[in-house]
């Protein structure tokens, strides 16, 4: 970590609130997740998240109709494995507890705290909480408390059993804001086995028929419960989370607290070395920067039949499902700084094929996949569709995300065993689904009724953005295809296509319509939506954003008004297929008219407008998006941290102020924009086996070739020979 112990803690936040300390100080390892929450007062069935573990309940409608959605599926909070009850000699509890200070060391993930604790009769004690979770044997996690006296001088009974609590289980909690989660009630929780030295629990649901053990034990004395111990001790307990038959092989008496430590060490190491993004000239945005890299990391499934939820493992909301965020805002940071973890989660989307496939079939089309818009196992659980199954464009993410990690990797078995049939059914969606017309007396195609990024604007016609999704994906499959056709003509059979099938798709994509607008010469966002008035903004107050809390959807639909970026985003994705002057008025139109009410914009606009050389426009965008979390700039990171976001200030970096694009040729560009702000900043690449250390200051870019074979690379429009190091003037 060039030599810096990067370290977050609570100076650095904005808000001390308790959700939003529990939600930033998490710690993950992408199988789950452990909220920071205070042991002393904080609750004993909430705090532990398992990717993929979730409950059903049944969608309620008023008037339902074919083929909605029938259940919710929401992530299931497992009790706190943080949770801790200390009581004096005369068995009177400590029950108030104040934190005094919280640090997360980015360098090795390990969290320490230092509570004061107190009694009824204002006795006081120091709690230090030290905690890991394992990032190599993924079921453990590791905690140790140790205790000092303040103004209690006794002996201490400390209680690390769980206290199972006892709910009406049936039914499930409804919330009015969709950007929470409902409460589930319909699980149950069994203690297994319990004496001093260790206790099982085991956590079922009713409805989806999962289940998770949770083992703990106590490595110091091996007992669970010290009894009359005189303060000025610690213990270190362990904790085993099994999700059905999985971690069942490694036995909890193997594993340590030094082990768990050691293994986070490495692994964070490991994540530093192939992608740390240094700035320097302003230690506030480089702490910002280092701890979003981090929770990016904590986030991810790596078991390819996991993927990265809204709110990673941080928190419930959003039910704990996977969006198109995921392809679009924080696989671009994995493909080029970790390739195995971007293969593992697109081969999630290749699990969840057969729900696509039943999907498209349920949408009137016989072939194709339709991917769901939210989800945790790979089925549709999005009751609104206009925001959600209407939102087309999904496919074309996934698809947009293959043809970037195949860019970047060549990976041709990927593409044999999951890649290509991905493309093929989503090609095959798009060709069924769109459909052939006139328009200025040329044959063209297009694509009804469909709602793009931007979700103030709904069932649509030719959505300018969903229309690029679309041409891209299934060009990908006539290229990929044809290379496929010739190397492997089994994989190319087995899937039952043709070259004839192939040129189809491309015949198609020469020839899908794009909306203009003809007043200000720029790509309109869809067919009708210059013809709407704009919102009136100047006599909308703060107080009612965002406007999906505080206006029917029907009143927005009306609007020319942008929740987020939209054809902007298809600027940012599609670089090549713009003119520099039509970007800037297509900038500068949609820019006026987006609220960013969604947390995945700022990001966009903040790259956009450092490619046009816009710094310090886009510098004002990204020291929003970079702090989000750790200002609460949304309102609502006690829900769980803004995972896309935290994609998307790395976007930012990378491929907005370094400018980093890959050229139609194949080749890795950078043009690079230092924000005034900064001397210099530094990042690292991975690019077809390659690793890359790239340093822009206000003179130069100079690239070193760390590892890999020597490659051609572009530099402000310069074609270079890269064999060691190189370095071009600004």
């Amino acid at each position: 970590m060039h030599n810096r112990k990067l370290i977050l803690s609570l100076k650095d936040i904005n808000s001390n609130k308790k959700g939003n300390i529990a939600a930033i100080f998490s710690l993950s390892n992408g199988y789950m997740g452990i909220q920071a929450s205070d042991p002393i007062t904080g609750a004993n069935d909430v705090g532990t998240l398992v990717n993929g573990f979730f409950e059903y309940s049944p969608i309620t409608y008023g008037e339902p109709a074919a083929f909605y959605p029938k259940n919710n599926q929401t992530i299931v909070s497992l009790p706190s494995l943080r949770k801790i009850r200390l009581l004096d000699e005369n068995n009177h509890s400590f029950n108030f507890s104040e934190l005094k200070n919280i640090s997360l060391d980015l360098s090795n993930g390990q969290l320490t705290e230092v509570y004061e604790v107190s009694n009824q009769g204002g006795e006081k004690i120091e709690m230090t909480v030290a905690s890991a979770i394992d990032q190599k044997k993924l079921a453990f996690y590791g905690i140790k408390f140790s205790f000092k006296p303040i103004s209690y001088q006794g002996k201490l009974v400390v209680d690390k059993h769980y206290k199972i609590e006892r709910k009406n289980n049936d039914g499930v909690g409804e919330v009015e804001d969709p950007r929470k989660t409902r409460l589930v009630k319909s699980i149950s929780k069994h203690i297994i086995s319990s004496d001093d030295f260790r206790e099982v629990i085991k956590i079922e649901t009713k409805e989806s028929q999962q289940s998770v053990t949770i083992e703990g034990y106590s490595t110091s004395e091996k007992m669970l419960t010290k009894r009359a111990l005189k303060t000025g001790f610690d213990i270190t307990y362990i904790y085993k989370v099994s999700e059905g038959v999985k971690n069942k092989g490694v036995s909890i008496e193997q594993n340590s607290f030094d082990k768990i430590k050691e293994h986070s060490h490495k692994f964070w190491e490991d994540v530093w070395n192939q992608s740390e993004v240094t700035v320097s000239g302003n230690d506030e945005i480089n702490l910002a920067l280092h701890f979003n890299i981090f929770q990016l990391n904590q986030a991810t499934g790596r078991d390819g039949k996991t993927n990265i939820a809204a709110k990673g493992l941080t928190g419930s909301g959003y039910e704990g499902h996977t969006f198109w965020d995921t392809e679009m805002y924080m696989l671009p940071y994995f493909i080029y700084t970790n390739p195995e973890f971007a293969r593992n989660l697109l081969i999630y989307r290749y699990h969840t094929l057969t729900f696509a496939r039943k999907r498209a079939k349920e949408l009137g089309i016989k072939h194709g996949a339709l991917f769901a818009w939210r989800s945790i196992n790979g089925e549709e659980t999005s009751a609104y569709y206009p925001a959600s199954t209407a939102a087309y464009h999904i496919n074309g993410d996934i698809a947009y995300a293959i043809g970037k990690y195949y860019e970047a990797t060549d990976d041709d078995d990927f593409m044999e065993k999951y890649g290509f049939e991905i493309l093929l059914e989503t090609a095959r969606f798009w060709r069924e689904f769109g459909s052939w017309t006139e328009k200025g007396g040329k044959k063209q195609f297009e694509f009804l009724t469909v709602t793009g990024p931007d979700e103030y604007t709904a069932m649509v016609d030719n959505n300018y953005f969903t229309n690029r999704m679309a041409e891209n994906n299934l060009k990908l499959a006539y290229t990929v295809g044809l290379r496929l056709a010739k190397s492997n003509q089994k994989v190319f059979d087995r899937l039952n296509s043709s070259e004839s099938e192939l040129r189809e798709f491309h015949h198609i994509a020469d020839n899908i319509y794009f909306p203009m607008n003809a007043q200000y010469q720029i790509n309109a966002q869809d067919d009708s939506f210059f013809s709407k008035p704009v919102w009136p903004f100047n006599k909308t107050p703060k107080t009612k954003y965002p406007l999906l809390l505080h206006y029917h959807p029907l009143n927005i639909y009306r609007y020319q008004v942008n929740k987020q970026a939209d054809t902007i985003l298809a600027d940012f994705l599609f670089p090549e297929t713009i003119t520099d002057s039509q970007l800037r008025r297509e900038f500068e139109y949609y820019e006026t008219i987006t609220t960013h009410d969604s947390s995945l914009s700022r990001s966009i606009f903040s790259a956009v407008a450092a490619r046009m050389g816009k710094v310090n426009h886009a510098y004002r965008y990204f020291t929003d998006t970079v702090r989000l979390d750790l200002t609460d700039l949304q309102g609502n990171t006690e829900d769980g941290l803004h995972l896309a976001n935290l994609g998307g200030s790395w976007l930012d970096v990378v491929q907005g102020f370094a400018g980093m694009q890959v050229s139609s040729q194949g080749l890795l560009k950078m043009i690079p924009h230092l924000p005034a702000e900064w001397d210099s900043f530094q990042i690292r690449l991975a690019f077809k086996k390659r690793l890359l250390d790239i340093v822009i200051d206000k003179s130069q870019t100079q690239i070193v070739l760390l590892s890999g074979d020597p490659m051609e690379i572009v530099i402000n429009q310069s074609q270079q020979t890269l064999t060691k190091i190189i370095k071009i003037n600004n």
